[in-house]
């Protein structure tokens, strides 16, 4: 089959397309034709040498989208059903989607109901999960006012996309470290653009709900725009820090304020279909900003890190 291989970390021009063995199916584990996936900035962190605990080589990818090919599970996951594949430790302790076909551990592997195009439906799983999960963290209202913190990132056009769709009269403001992007974020959906510098948000304007997906460079900042009784939902590390070093819940907490996470690892196959019934019956256009095609992984990674990236990339293999 063919594959993108990264050898050693480095730059786009690390991951190499080539022929690789398919992969033989082993007991718990079943084999997936890829259809399509999307990328995702912890690959680039990865590709980078930014995961310690990823060896080398490896075929990243952390979703994917497909059909399963060869089962261990007929049952449950028989030959031609298709299904939708996020997190776990594929692209990390064994190869991922970055490939035609992709071997995973059959509780990883959600059979899905869906009737959306192999390119709309490669959006979905990393993207409008993280979201979907994020907003119902948030327990959103009509009275809320929102802060997207990280804007431009696929996971922040879909979380507006959600909002606008079940809660049309809730303001949703974006933050960008660039002023360039502000009517393209504008015409993206956003009521009102607010400019980081330097990890601080421009503007004295609190929030009741912030979406956070910068993450732990900005949480500290984040809680000087929270109103009393607000919720930060923190499920993205876009600033590179994996940690909060240095944090006092009792100081650095907003007054009687909460903080909480979602992250895609925590994936639930019933949540999971609600959110694709959802797309289509409130009719959102999940489609993806930009799609490239397996051999061009160098492509959308450079694309990915540029300052013209927004909303979702995917790849497709077909």
């Amino acid at each position: 089959m063919k594959a993108v291989v990264i050898e050693k970390a480095g730059g786009p021009d690390q991951l190499i397309y080539r022929d690789v063995p398919r992969p033989v199916v082993k007991p718990g584990w079943s084999l997936v034709k890829v259809m399509g996936f999307g990328i995702n900035h912890s690959e680039i962190f990865t590709r980078k040498g930014l995961s310690p605990s990823v060896k080398f080589p490896r075929i990243l990818g952390i979703e994917c989208v497909g059909i399963i090919e060869d089962t261990t599970d007929p049952k449950r996951l028989p030959h031609g059903q298709k299904v939708v594949s996020i997190m776990g430790e594929m692209g990390r302790a064994f190869d991922g989607s970055y490939a035609e076909y992709v071997l995973l551990p059959n509780e990883q592997i959600y059979p899905v109901r869906t009737s959306l195009s192999w390119e709309k439906l490669a959006a979905v799983p990393e993207t409008y999960y993280t979201a979907y999960g994020s907003l119902l963290n948030l327990q959103l209202n009509e009275k809320d006012t929102v802060l997207v913190r990280g804007a431009s990132s696929g996971v922040g056009i879909a979380f507006l996309k959600l909002v606008n769709a079940l809660y049309p009269n809730i303001p949703v403001a974006g933050s960008s470290r660039h002023e360039e992007k502000k009517q393209q974020l504008m015409d993206a959906g956003y009521d009102q653009i607010v400019i980081e510098k330097n990890g601080k948000l421009a503007t004295n304007r609190v929030f009741s709900k912030i979406f956070e997906l910068v993450g732990p460079a900005t949480i500290k900042d984040s809680f000087n725009h929270l109103q009393e009784r607000g919720i930060i939902c923190s499920s993205g590390q876009l600033g590179n820090q994996w940690y909060l070093e240095k944090f006092d819940p009792i100081i650095d907490l907003a007054p009687n304020s909460y903080l909480t996470s979602f992250y895609s690892d925590n994936v639930d196959e019933e949540k999971l279909n609600q959110l694709l019934a959802l797309i289509t019956d409130k009719k959102i256009d999940v489609t993806p900003n930009k799609v490239f095609h397996l051999d061009q992984l160098p492509q959308a990674h450079k694309y990915l890190e540029s300052t013209d990236s927004l909303g979702k990339v995917v790849v497709l293999n077909s």
